[in-house]
């Protein structure tokens, strides 16, 4: 089936696309449902979780009960998928019970094999290369505390993660600049960030004083990630890129703190900062519901006329 609206990374979607889903999300926030009342009523989406999870879980499946529709909750040890069924096997399955899938997993070759063989939309929740429901939360808080995306300027501070990678490609399709400040061998794949700069983004890789000056949105992650296993040598090597009040000052006077959390308090960003008055880190929290709800009703409805 070629009209299946999947979720599946930034990248692929182009930016009219992305924005219509922000302004999904932004109307379901305001309370004014552009498809009516419950309009999920009587869909399942099925939720595949191989790595743990909190404010993703959490917020589909609230999401979806807002939305009027049911969730099926699924993990490695409750499922065939911890006991040698392939991907293709569950996503063929999966498809003849339920609406539309969510899976949260490690490499991303998973996420494109379920979407490959499953017959529903399915929804990028994590991989360990991207993070995309995380930044569309996170572009929503910016726009309400920025009023605008085009222009500014971010600083990416610390690890070159997945959710990193997921900002690179939200460059090129919201029009801001990303300067990175990574120490190495802990950076983004160069090839990722000329790829999205070929595209139109504005990324680049520099020292930690210039990506913080003049920036407008200040942003980092954890030093240590599931799955992470050189523990004493992540805390060595970005030790230096901490979020605290020195660093802070040196962004603008407005710029905003984020933070998609769990955060190691202390390690990455000092208490001060991350409980300070530049920190937007819980209303980028509750926006993973009301921008995941904009993905569930683009994946199920489409965008509205």
């Amino acid at each position: 089936m070629t009209d299946i609206r999947h979720f599946l990374d930034i990248d692929v979607l182009p930016s009219g696309t992305l924005n219509d889903i922000l302004t999904l999300g932004d109307s379901e926030k305001a309370g004014k449902a552009p498809f009516g009342d419950k309009p999920l009523a009587g869909k399942t989406l099925a939720l595949i979780f191989e790595k743990p999870s909190t404010r993703t879980r959490v917020s589909f499946e609230v999401g979806m009960r807002q939305l009027g529709g049911d969730v099926v909750v699924l993990d490695a040890d409750s499922s065939q998928l911890g006991r040698g069924e392939t991907i293709a096997d569950t996503a063929r399955v999966l498809s003849r019970f339920v609406d539309a899938i969510m899976i949260r997993t490690t490499d991303e070759s998973k996420l494109l094999e379920m979407a490959k063989y499953a017959t529903v939309p399915v929804i990028n929740g994590l991989t360990d290369q991207s993070h995309p429901c995380q930044i569309m939360a996170d572009l929503m808080t910016i726009k309400e505390h920025k009023g605008r995306l085009d222009g500014l300027k971010f600083a990416w501070v610390g690890d070159g993660n997945n959710v990193s990678a997921s900002f690179i490609h939200a460059s090129s399709k919201f029009g801001f600049s990303m300067d990175m400040a990574c120490p190495a061998g802990y950076r983004p794949n160069q090839g990722m960030i000329e790829t999205a700069n070929v595209d139109g983004g504005k990324v680049r890789m520099t020292d930690l004083d210039s990506a913080l000056a003049g920036a407008d949105v200040v942003v980092t992650d954890c030093w240590v990630s599931m799955g992470d296993e050189d523990y004493d040598a992540r805390m060595e090597a970005l030790a230096p890129y901490q979020i605290n009040a020195k660093t802070m000052a040196q962004a603008k006077d407005d710029a905003i703190f984020m933070h998609c959390l769990p955060a190691h308090r202390n390690e990455e960003v000092t208490d001060e900062v991350i409980d300070g008055p530049q920190s937007v880190v819980f209303d980028e929290a509750e926006n993973r519901l009301h921008a995941q709800k904009g993905v569930l009703l683009y994946c199920f409805n489409g965008l509205p006329s």
